[in-house]
């Protein structure tokens, strides 16, 4: 009877197994078909019925089920992306994501801002990008490298990359995002001549979060810059930090 039983659970336990994995490969074969290099075809993304597809399954899932802090973490980057997405194609044609508060630019990050509307749900919660971004990604798993990962439809923004965020790859994945930005001389770039390096908004606005992993923001840097006297020269604090501009344009392709 023992033997009967135990035959009839394991069937069930590797169901529920499977169960608690979420497949992102559909989100991958639609990223490959609209990201066009550092852009989106945001027109051919609107009549992909494989992407509300997706987004109906990110809207069924139970992340809190999860296995792993990995699965989580790929979970919400990909839900944040998709969303995103979805935000930009529900109000196409658009020029910039801040055009989408009421009164523009100016109030888009203080009160009627596309960022905290709750325009969809996930599990039966009404959920914002910001909830997604701030409450969940940094302050739950303190995950400084999302800031590379996550895609706020805009020209300055790290670039979409062209496939989903996956539990087996995420470090490896962060890790790419992160160099690839450093390296993305429109997004960042160093004067050696000046000794000043000219860097993304983003890492004066999230300040707090790599200098809290790294101690300051230079040893953030220099953990991922490969060239050695740089490296060295961003330890010893030798660049005068400098903040570019951000540009709010669409990342669209043309």
């Amino acid at each position: 009877m023992k033997r009967l039983t135990l035959m009839f659970l394991l069937p069930l336990m590797t169901e529920s197994s499977t169960a608690q994995s979420f497949d992102h490969s559909l989100y991958t074969a639609v990223l490959k078909r609209h990201v066009k290099g550092d852009k989106v075809d945001y027109k051919s993304l609107k009549s992909d019925k494989d992407f509300q597809t997706y987004l109906d399954l990110l809207s069924k899932a139970n992340p809190d089920a999860l296995p792993t802090r990995e699965e989580k973490i790929a979970f919400w980057i990909n839900a944040y992306n998709a969303f995103t997405l979805k935000l930009i194609i529900d109000n196409y044609p658009v020029k910039s994501i801040t055009d989408l508060s009421a009164l523009g630019k100016l109030t888009a990050f203080i009160g009627d801002s596309p960022w905290k509307r709750e325009f969809f749900s996930i599990n039966g919660k009404k959920m914002s990008l910001d909830k997604i971004e701030h409450e969940i990604l940094r302050e739950t798993f303190k995950e400084e490298r999302i800031h590379f990962a996550v895609n706020c439809a805009s020209s300055s923004c790290p670039v979409l990359r062209p496939e989903a965020y996956t539990a087996e790859t995420l470090n490896r994945q962060l890790d790419e995002q992160t160099k690839q930005f450093l390296k993305d001389t429109l997004r960042n770039r160093i004067d050696l001549k000046s000794k000043t390096i000219y860097i993304s908004k983003i890492f004066d606005w999230y300040q707090g979060d790599f200098t809290k992993s790294a101690g300051s923001l230079e040893a953030f840097l220099a953990n991922y810059i490969d060239n050695e006297d740089i490296k060295r020269m961003l330890l010893n604090k030798e660049f005068k930090i400098e903040y570019m501009d951000y540009d709010w344009r669409l990342n669209e392709a043309k």
